[in-house]
């Protein structure tokens, strides 16, 4: 969160300054120094005005990768599906998080539960205004652009007939990623995946997996939601 989005949110909701740092736990000046962007918004504060403003997820702030991979947990992520708003998931204690830091952590994992895969399209047409930039950045510096340019044509598909608003978004990130994609195999979150279904995906996958030069069966009509 920066501080054009900390003094925008403030206006939405109708408090003054000082009203605002009283529930921030803050000062009014130090406020007023970071609305003016005098002082840098701390994650902990952007997380405190993000539910005392009401603002969307998307304005979490984005935390380190690779500290949060190295103490990744498939439970946890599939608590923070639940506090996106994942139905599949909303049986859950729900944590919230930043849709994009999600997405990219998942991605970069070798093995990921098809439960939590399958997900992740959902993530993106939920959220399409999240920040493209910082996802397809942290994607490309670990070689998993295939995998986020698949599961975008995924929720396109899916947008297509269940959310139409995402397309746009979807579509520009998807033209930004083609220019990116790589030319080596890759799975979906499966390295694990034996030899005998890596030879039978790679005669019956989708056209969009095969494009994206994945080993997938994933298609958005075999989706809960997608369907």
């Amino acid at each position: 969160m920066n501080h054009q989005q900390l003094k925008a949110g403030r206006r939405q909701v109708g408090l003054t300054q000082l009203e605002a740092a009283k529930r921030l736990g803050k000062s009014q000046p130090y406020l007023s120094q970071l609305e003016k962007g005098l002082r840098s918004v701390t994650p902990e504060l952007a997380k405190r005005a993000t539910k005392v403003y009401g603002l969307p997820l998307t304005h979490l702030p984005v935390p380190n990768v690779e500290s949060l991979n190295d103490d990744f947990n498939a439970t946890k992520l599939a608590r923070q599906l639940a506090g996106l708003g994942y139905p599949g998931f909303a049986h859950l204690r729900a944590e919230r998080t930043n849709p994009a830091a999600l997405m990219v952590l998942a991605l970069v994992q070798q093995d990921l539960e098809v439960r939590l895969t399958e997900a992740l399209p959902w993530v993106l047409c939920k959220y399409p205004d999240l920040d493209w930039s910082w996802v397809t950045n942290q994607v490309k510096l670990k070689d998993v652009q295939n995998r986020l340019g698949f599961l975008v044509g995924v929720a396109k598909d899916v947008a297509a007939s269940k959310q139409r608003s995402a397309l746009g978004p979807l579509s520009v990130a998807e033209t930004a990623l083609e220019h990116s994609r790589l030319a080596r195999e890759d799975t979906l979150c499966r390295d694990s995946m034996p030899d005998t279904e890596r030879r039978w995906l790679r005669a019956n996958r989708s056209p969009l997996a095969q494009h994206w030069n994945l080993l997938t069966g994933m298609t958005a009509d075999q989706l809960f939601y997608g369907a």
